[in-house]
């Protein structure tokens, strides 16, 4: 199944940081949620258009990670030509991710 029928996303960004919430829409699908969408994953998502490191933090009182994507943004909203400078569309991206039980549990980019 695709993540967007887990979850829903926030995007921020500042500077040339991108920033991504993936927040589960019920709190049983957190677990899942939290085992099946890695720093790996992300990355290989997004692939070259990210510059620099994926880091993820979990919030789990939310059913809620965070993931902050630097050297995302070409340069910031002041020095990009991107249709997106703000990267809204990211979250939208995210949320394309394939997810499974059967992916879980591998520990791999946490």
């Amino acid at each position: 199944m695709r993540l967007r029928e887990l979850a829903h996303s926030r995007t921020g960004d500042k500077g040339d940081t991108s920033n991504i919430s993936v927040i589960a829409y019920r709190a049983e699908d957190w677990p899942l949620i939290r085992e099946t969408v890695t720093v790996a994953k992300v990355t290989a998502l997004f692939g070259p258009q990210i510059a620099g490191e994926v880091t993820r933090y979990e919030l789990p009182q939310l059913c809620a990670l965070n993931f902050v994507l630097k050297g995302a943004l070409r340069g910031g909203v002041t020095r990009s030509l991107a249709l997106d400078a703000h990267g809204k569309c990211l979250g939208s991206a995210i949320l394309e991710m394939e997810v499974s039980a059967h992916d879980g549990g591998t520990g791999a980019g946490h």
